[in-house]
């Protein structure tokens, strides 16, 4: 293989994506088969292509999403033990709404639950810079999280489904708590607005996790 073709076989999505099988069939092993595991992988990259604005860094993301969903089907699997309730907010986008809910439930809880956010329509931007910078303002940072589309497999898995927004996308499943938050979308909010919209959602995240998980008494 000379230099060009092997820096082509590098970057090829395929190579990269057959690499995040390979790890992440060792990582499920016993509980998820290969063939699962490459379907899941493989199914994460073209959902997340559909909307991505920089190309080259779905395979990555891909690998990631796939880890999640993964965990999410062998939870609702019965597979793995869920140590803690599951919480999955959805707007259309997940780009506002759902992440901010999302990371101020993982600031607010600690460990006493697991949270996960989508969007019915993913944007492929990114996490809105407003919704970035209001949640810096109160001490919680987003740098890892980017808008993922909404999956089966994380609503089957989730014991409280909170839609801000996405309409009638998400399936109904028995024995799940349904909220829907009715709160403004931030891309069409001043920095005001969002910081309004964040202080709501901190309010009722409060609320829900009180009925979920009450903080243990000190």
């Amino acid at each position: 293989m000379t230099g060009v073709e092997g820096y082509s076989a590098l970057r090829s999505p395929d190579a990269i994506l057959h690499r995040a099988t390979e790890r992440l069939a060792q990582r499920f092993a016993g509980l998820v088969g290969a063939e699962t595991v490459e379907k899941v992988v493989f199914e994460s990259y073209v959902a997340l292509g559909r909307s991505a604005r920089v190309p080259t860094h779905v395979p990555a993301l891909a690998e990631k999403f796939a880890a999640e969903r993964l965990v999410a089907l062998g939870q609702a699997e019965g597979l793995i033990f869920k140590a803690v309730p599951e919480v999955l907010y959805l707007c259309v986008h997940n780009a506002g709404r759902s992440q901010m809910a999302a990371a101020i439930t993982r600031h607010l809880s600690g460990d006493r639950v697991h949270v996960r956010s989508a969007g019915s329509r993913p944007t492929g931007d990114g996490v809105l810079p407003s919704v970035i910078a209001v949640l810096e303002e109160i001490g919680i940072t987003v740098d890892e999280e980017f808008p993922k589309p909404l999956t089966d497999d994380v609503v089957r898995a989730a014991d409280a489904v909170v839609s801000m927004g996405c309409g009638d996308a998400c399936p109904l499943y028995p024995g799940k708590r349904y909220l829907d938050w009715d709160l403004p979308d931030p891309a069409t909010l001043d920095l005001d607005g969002v910081r309004a919209v964040r202080d709501e959602i901190r309010l009722r995240v409060v609320e829900l996790l009180s009925e979920l998980s009450p903080a243990p008494r000190s």
